[in-house]
């Protein structure tokens, strides 16, 4: 190359072209001739095109691109890629190229090629020979396995490189040797039977392995055959190119026709070549085209009257559409002669029967006869127009013997609860439904808890015993009696009817204090508070007036609540400790008034009481001296018991005495007779036999239950009444009686009559021996006896001792002291 051309920015060359491809730039495929064929890209603006000739202007930096052109290359080395058909039947080995060195007559060239298909895998389908130089291929090609082939040739000497590697480029070109195949063997759709023409079912897909945008893999579909041909053959179209298959005609029946098969092929080379084959399902889906169908479309039943949700009549239905499906599931509707709502109509367990029910009580006197229209439906829409089916059924009214009514289920009256035996308090009618039978009606108390009231033929509720608004039946000032109605059938039909009686209150109970003992302390004491009871309501209990009789008023002070009732006692002095009887009189506000005895323990403490503590001798110095003459006799006799005890234990030791032992011992002395002197006097048992022997001068006192509510007792058995519940109702009536005996009685029993029904106290024995006597067991009486058991004991002892210094014993010692009694 000289120097001037060595400045110059381009130069013009004319090719002679074989192919010329305009795009962003000129691709050049082939040049020169054809055995120099490469790729070149040429700017557009160096392009200059003539009819026969292509005149390109190229910088000269491009030059070496250019092979041949100004440049001297090795044209043994330039190798267009080389395309080899796949399935080559050969012979093999097969020449496909040979290699030539430049140096190749200066030295020794040995050749080599590397890559796929050679010394890699797929190993050994191409080899080269070393002294030549040619490429053979040594067996057959399969582009569905490997499309291109990228080999390196190596020409070497004495395994030195002489020449740069250079790429060899193999293509396989395709054949169609690969038949279509479809994604599945078996294709299922559905279709409604109700679609319309041209709605899109099911889409089947084929593919083939040959090279793709190429004829050997571009397939078309068509559909071979239909199974069944009905109704008409071709029910179905394919398009061809997408496999998309649809409906072509509009008269699907699934009841006829409940499923198709289709025979669908596919096809490459445009639907030319090679073909396959697969199988296509199509399943007709039900629509509601069929109206049920009534097995039975007119029926006569009947029914009792006033019987609610018994079942009158079943109706039975068919329906050509799918079983259990919603396009033969049914539903019912009365469409005529159920106005009133006597009935109503619901579905089976099947869902293809219709079960009519009455919905209310059925009046054989209203309608005897009722005829029911009743039309069914699907659970599904008609997917067209059907013709609906439609039963009639008669229904009869049996009439039976109904239940007297009454005119009121409830009855309420006021009367006073002292209201006098045969007042009239209500009049209860009922009558007859069954206008078509003349029957008569007959009443009944049914439940009567205080058997206070009685009911006569017509109605009239009448008392037959006095009622008592404080009695345990009563609730509420209310007192409810249930009443029965009954006709005179063979199977007697009866109604019900409770009377309500309010009873008004009358004063007729007495105030009571609740409390019956209280315990107080004697030291700055807190008041007792008593509560007062009345059973009278309200207007006839409080407020309440409490006073004290006067023997309490100077010991005692009282004072009452008038919103609370509620009564607080105390000392109104200092007192000993002890028990205290307390009597009070309370007035209600009708001026109706009790006494009431409070017991009182007075307890060795200080305000509220905690612990009460009362020892044994405060007991016996600490009570009331009312109580003297009583106490005074019984210690009398015990003490006369216990001289006589050591008196015979004294004749015993004085044997020398005999007439001691004659002494009499069937007498009580009675020693606290005021005037006459000492007399002896038999004890007169007659006073514990409660005013039976007619002692004028000695009076018994019987204690009645301050709360008197005096039960309802049954005289006379009732009609159609157990005896055994007549006998339990009086049984519990006795027993809750407050006001039946025996009732507490205060007894006397210091009085000493003239005679006395005991001959003689002997029947007492003292011991025969001379051993001492165990007088602890007295205590086991009471603490009353623990005195005297001591006093039993330090006189034993003193007669062992023989001690004559007791001749002076203090009697104070030993008697009891000053005591009250109440």
């Amino acid at each position: 190359m000289t120097e001037s051309s060595r400045n110059l920015k381009g130069i013009l060359i004319l090719f002679h072209f074989h192919s010329l491809v305009a795009a962003d730039g000129v691709q050049l495929r082939c040049f020169g001739n054809r055995q120099n064929c490469t790729n070149l890209e040429i700017p557009k603006n160096n392009l200059e095109n003539t009819s026969d000739s292509v005149l390109l202007l190229l910088p000269i930096n491009d030059l070496p691109l250019m092979p041949g052109v100004l440049k001297r290359m090795k044209r043994e080395w330039v190798i267009p890629p080389i395309s080899i058909p796949e399935n080559d039947r050969g012979p093999y080995p097969k020449y496909v190229v040979k290699l030539k060195s430049s140096n190749n007559n200066k030295v020794a060239v040995t050749y080599k090629i590397s890559g796929p298909g050679a010394d890699r895998p797929p190993e050994r389908i191409f080899n080269v020979n070393e002294q030549s130089g040619v490429i053979y291929l040594k067996e057959p090609l399969d582009r569905e396995k490997r499309a291109k082939y990228t080999l390196l040739a190596n020409a070497l000497c004495e395994g030195v490189k002489i020449e740069e590697p250079m790429e060899l480029v193999i293509n396989v070109i395709d054949q169609n040797d690969n038949f279509p195949e479809f994604t599945e063997n078996l294709f299922n759709g559905r279709v409604n039977e109700s679609a319309d023409v041209g709605e899109p079912i099911i889409k089947v897909t084929a593919e083939d392995k040959d090279e793709p945008e190429t004829d050997n893999a571009i397939l078309r579909y068509k559909i071979r055959s239909q199974v069944p041909e009905m109704p008409l053959k071709d029910m179905f179209a394919i398009n061809p190119v997408s496999g998309w298959i649809s409906l072509r005609a509009g008269e699907l029946d699934r009841e006829s026709y409940p499923e198709y098969k289709l025979i669908v092929e596919a096809a490459d080379m445009e639907g030319k070549g090679l073909t396959a084959t697969c199988t296509v399902i199509i399943i007709i889906n039900d629509s509601n085209d069929h109206a049920p169908q009534f097995t039975v479309t007119f029926m006569s039943t009947e029914v009792s009257e006033n019987e609610v949700g018994v079942e009158v009549a079943s109706l039975l239905v068919t329906d050509m559409d799918q079983l259990g499906s919603p396009n033969s599931n049914t539903k019912y509707s009365i469409i005529k002669g159920n106005e009133g709502g006597a009935f109503n109509i619901t579905t089976g367990q099947n869902k293809m029967e219709g079960i009519i029910r009455t919905a209310k009580e059925l009046d054989f006197e209203s309608i005897p006869v009722f005829i029911l229209l009743v039309v069914a439906t699907n659970e599904a829409p008609f997917s067209g127009p059907v013709s609906t089916s439609t039963a009639t059924v008669t229904v009869t009214v049996v009439d039976k013997n109904e239940t007297p009514v009454f005119s009121s289920p409830e009855v309420h009256v006021s009367i006073s609860e002292n209201v006098k035996i045969g007042t009239t308090l209500a009049k209860l009618t009922a009558k007859d439904p069954d206008s078509a039978r003349k029957q008569r009606i007959s009443y009944e108390i049914y439940k009567d808890p205080g058997r206070w009231l009685r009911i006569d033929n017509t109605g009239s509720v009448t008392v037959k015993n006095i009622m008592d608004r404080e009695s345990q039946h009563v609730r509420d000032n209310k007192y409810k009696v249930l009443i029965l109605a009954y006709d005179v059938d063979a199977i007697p039909a009866t109604g019900t009817s409770t009377l309500v009686v309010s009873l008004l209150d009358v004063n007729d109970n007495l105030p009571v204090i609740i409390q019956r003992k209280v315990s107080l302390c004697n030291i700055d004491p807190l008041p007792a508070r008593l509560d007062i009871m009345d059973l009278d309501g309200p207007g006839h209990a409080g407020p309440f007036t409490v006073e004290l009789p006067k023997r309490h008023k100077m010991n005692w002070t009282i004072s009452i609540s008038s919103t609370t009732d509620v009564v607080a006692l105390a000392p109104k002095r200092h007192l000993s400790l002890g028990d205290y009887t307390v009597v009070m009189h309370i007035y209600d506000v009708g001026k109706l008034s009790q006494d009431s005895t409070i017991n009182v323990e007075l307890c060795q403490c200080k305000g509220a009481v905690d612990t009460c503590f009362i020892s044994t001798s405060d007991r016996y110095l600490d009570i009331p001296s009312h109580t003297n003459p009583v106490l005074g006799a019984v210690f009398g006799v015990l003490l006369i018991l216990l001289l006589l005890l050591l008196l015979r234990r004294r004749n015993r030791a004085a044997k020398d005495v005999p007439l001691l032992e004659n002494l009499p011992r069937d007498n009580i002395i009675y020693y606290n007779e005021e005037g006459g002197g000492e007399e002896d006097q038999n004890y007169d048992l007659s006073q514990l036999h409660r005013e039976c022997d007619n002692h004028p001068d000695v009076i018994s006192t019987v204690v009645f239950p301050t709360v008197q509510s005096c039960p309802g007792y049954h005289f006379q058995i009732q009609v159609n009444e157990e005896i055994g519940r007549f006998i339990e109702d009086n049984l519990q009536a006795t027993n809750t009686d407050p006001t039946a005996p025996p009732f507490d009685s205060l007894l006397v029993f210091d009085y000493a009559g003239g005679g006395s029904e005991v001959n003689s106290l002997s029947s007492i024995n003292s011991t025969d021996s001379d051993e001492d006597q165990d007088f602890q067991s007295l205590g086991h009486w009471g603490p009353k006896f623990s005195r005297l058991a001591d006093l039993c004991k330090d006189s034993s002892e003193d007669d062992d001792d023989d001690d004559d210094d007791n001749d002076d014993d203090d009697d104070s010692k030993t008697l009891p002291g000053k005591t009250e009694w109440v």
